[in-house]
């Protein structure tokens, strides 16, 4: 952004009309160091005067707080100043508090003087665990009013969010109300009464909200990702007050990075699950390396869900449990027994994704098919959803019970796994056989169509098993009809054989790590089941 610019966004004079210079201010006694790298590409575009998310943009010069409002991703991400990691990444101190300050003055005179909808328990929260981390880049101005209402401000919001953090929406938003909170009692002068109380608080908001595995229940990677940088905040928060992290939140925080770690796949992004997309690895990459956490893969968790298998390059996350419930995720997917598959740096089998969170040009209409059982790596019957999305967008009756049994041994790693999704349809258990050998060159399948239940069907219902391949990926069938070479530009050649039915090579679709829609192929195996049941195998083989 240019002088001109900033000196336009500038207005901390007025800041000081309305707020005075006051008493003497109140101030931080300990300034949490973020250890997280920020994306420099969206700094550099801060300091130019956008604020950009997913395909959404924000013009800074003449951002009015008072009538931007709270609703939307966009909006959120500017009231909630995460933003300032990705300004520090591209500016110096001095260079960056100038647009900081100017943005946050404006704030404070839109928002700070009572409570309204920026109040909103996790927006306080967010703000919190920012403004303490960039302290440096908000409280640099030698305005004594300016910085007398921003401290005073912050000390409100940390009261409010003491009254009010368990208003907050269950899952992610709670925790992140009661994690500024208590980074505000680690670090606001004056504040340290209230520490008991909240972590206290968080470690209910966490209880309620993570699996005992350390999973959300969301059932997302892609708040798994927020609440491992919101308790990596938190973390720094007590290292910065020079006091111990307690035995419990430490746990917790561990256990939400290992199942972090457990659905990323072999290029360091994350797999595609419940609306979201591989994301930005650069980001996942400098989340891990500066959390101060450190974990292994979680491979198998009954409430989490997602099971892991690798050998020697070659990873598999399956989808092992029933969609999240509606209280916890308003845009779950029909995604039960679902896989996606990598070879080192390269993926072959994907879901199709969505666009997660982010603003998007993807159609609500599109963004609601990704959400189907046919957008993932996973048996279909009769064109249906194993569990149903009804035109609102909720979820409505299917899987409820799901089983896993897993083994190992010293030739390969083995699942078993079901779903109850087509019994009240079509009188089918779905059943998914995993193997994968533990020289990595060789994953077996079989889905297995069982009969339970009163309801039969009459004559046959078709089916088909989806393996969408991930962009880069060509496939040939072969002359016989019943397997595919697989070739990509980052790993050696796979052969794919079914045994059963007729493979297909269709046209498919996947949403890349910035929410766009890229053209891709899929394996279609393809039959028809009657109501005594089937079976089909395949396999995917590495050629060396």
């Amino acid at each position: 952004m240019s002088d001109d610019k900033l000196g336009r966004l500038a207005k901390g004079s007025l800041v000081s009309r309305l707020f005075g210079s006051g008493k003497q201010p109140l101030r931080l006694v300990a300034v949490p160091r973020d250890h997280v790298l920020g994306d420099r590409d969206r700094g550099d575009a801060l300091l130019a005067g956008k604020l950009r998310l997913g395909s959404a943009e924000l013009g800074l010069a003449d951002v009015d707080f008072a009538e931007s409002g709270t609703r939307g991703a966009l909006a959120r991400e500017l009231h909630g100043f995460s933003w300032l990691r990705d300004l520090g990444a591209s500016a110096s101190r001095e260079k960056g508090a100038r647009l900081a300050e100017a943005i946050a003055g404006r704030w404070l005179i839109a928002h700070g003087s009572r409570p309204d909808d920026a109040w909103a328990p996790d927006l306080w929260g967010e703000r919190i665990l920012f403004w303490t981390a960039y302290a440096p880049y908000i409280l640099s101005s030698r305005d004594s009013g300016y910085r007398s209402a921003l401290l005073n401000t912050l000390a409100r919001g940390a009261r409010h969010l003491d009254a009010n953090a368990d208003k907050a929406q269950p899952g992610l938003p709670r925790i992140t109300a009661w994690a500024g909170a208590l980074v505000a009692a680690l670090t606001l002068q004056g504040a340290h009464k209230r520490l008991s109380h909240a972590e206290s608080g968080l470690m209910r908001a966490l209880a309620a909200a993570q699996f005992e595995h350390g999973g959300l229940m969301t059932r997302s990677p892609e708040q798994q990702i927020l609440l491992v940088d919101r308790l990596g905040l938190v973390r720094a928060a007590y290292f910065a007050a020079k006091q111990g992290l307690p035995d419990a939140l430490d746990s917790a925080a561990s256990a939400a990075l290992a199942a972090l770690h457990g659905v990323t796949m072999g290029d360091g992004a994350l797999s595609s699950w419940q609306g979201g997309n591989p994301g930005d690895p650069a980001r996942l990459a400098a989340l891990i390396e500066g959390c101060g956490l450190r974990a292994r893969p979680l491979r198998q968790a009954r409430g989490w869900g997602y099971q892991r298998l690798s050998a020697l390059g070659t990873i598999i996350v399956v989808d092992a449990a029933p969609p999240p419930s509606q209280r916890m995720a308003a845009t779950g997917c029909a995604s039960t027994l679902a896989l996606e598959i990598s070879d080192g740096m390269q993926r072959l089998v994907v879901n199709c994704g969505g666009p997660g969170g982010v603003p998007t040009d993807l159609s609500e209409d599109l963004v609601l098919a990704l959400r189907s059982t046919a957008a993932h790596s996973t048996v279909t019957i009769g064109d249906s959803n194993s569990t149903a999305i009804l035109p609102d967008g909720t979820l409505g009756k299917g899987v409820t019970d799901v089983t896993v049994d897993r083994s190992e041994d010293n030739d390969c790693s083995r699942i078993e796994a079901s779903h109850d999704g087509y019994v009240k349809g079509f009188g089918l258990v779905h059943q998914r056989r995993l193997s994968l050998g533990n020289d990595g060159k060789e994953v077996r399948g079989e889905d297995r169509l069982i009969a339970k239940g009163r309801r039969k069907i009459r004559e046959a219902a078709s089916y088909a098993i989806r393996f969408h391949l991930a962009p880069g990926v060509e496939a040939t069938i072969t002359a016989d009809g019943m397997g595919a070479l697989l070739r990509s530009g980052g790993a050696p050649p796979w052969n794919f054989r079914c045994r059963g039915a007729m493979l297909q090579v269709e046209e498919s679709i996947f949403i890349d790590g910035h929410g766009q829609m890229v053209p891709t192929l899929q394996l279609v195996v393809v039959g028809e089941v009657s109501a005594i049941g089937g079976e089909i195998a395949w396999q995917f083989r590495r050629s060396s």
